[in-house]
């Protein structure tokens, strides 16, 4: 049941801002979701996503993170995509994987940050992303963390400050440490404006 429960969701955000992408969309519903336990399910964010959705708070997040064709056609190219499949998949005779066109998942403007790596490992990864304002015309959104022991999570900078509708600023995300024998460790990361709070899980995880 949680497709058709997710699906209206959607359609009940998308009835207020019937101009948002499926992305912006998917992000509003993802970052006013509420967290749920990680200690009660092993599996954590990968069993139960960004948490129980709330449509009444997903039609009014702040912020957005929304993502063009550009981004994900960078991301196809990265995966091994050939031109011709590309034009395939877009429907757009005049995509091409072009020079520098090879992101990663990582490299998509996602709400969520997960990362794998091995017990021995050192964590050094920065994350890039970009919000949109969507909420006050002016306001000014703090950087809230929360880290298990072992990880140290940065964000540069730590405060965005907007003063229009529809203004993108960007920043980054550097997850240190190590994660230790643990399969997933669950951290999070909240743009608060004290009207808005925009969660973003962030998943340090083993590969089994």
């Amino acid at each position: 049941m949680a497709c058709p429960h997710a699906s209206a969701a959607a359609a009940y955000v998308k009835s207020f801002h019937p101009t948002w992408s499926p992305a912006a969309i998917k992000s509003s519903l993802m970052t006013t979701a509420k967290p749920m336990n990680a200690d009660l399910n092993p599996e954590a964010e990968f069993a139960y996503g960004s948490g129980l959705i709330n449509p009444l708070k997903a039609a009014y997040p702040g912020l957005v993170y929304d993502i063009d064709e550009v981004d994900y056609i960078n991301f196809l190219c990265g995966q091994g995509y050939t031109t011709k499949l590309l034009q395939i998949v877009t429907g757009n005779s005049r995509s091409s994987c072009r020079k520098g066109s090879d992101g990663t998942v990582a490299d998509l403007n996602y709400p969520a940050f997960v990362l794998s790596a091995s017990p021995s490992e050192s964590i050094n990864h920065i994350f890039n992303r970009t919000v949109t304002n969507v909420g006050s015309p002016v306001s000014t959104y703090k950087a809230n963390l929360v880290a298990p022991p072992g990880i140290k999570i940065t964000v540069s900078p730590s405060v965005l400050s907007f003063t229009s509708l529809g203004e993108k600023l960007s920043y980054a995300v550097t997850v240190q440490g190590t994660v230790g024998k643990k399969l997933v460790v669950s951290a999070s990361l909240v743009w608060d404006d004290g009207t808005y709070q925009v969660r973003s899980p962030i998943i340090v995880y083993i590969p089994t």
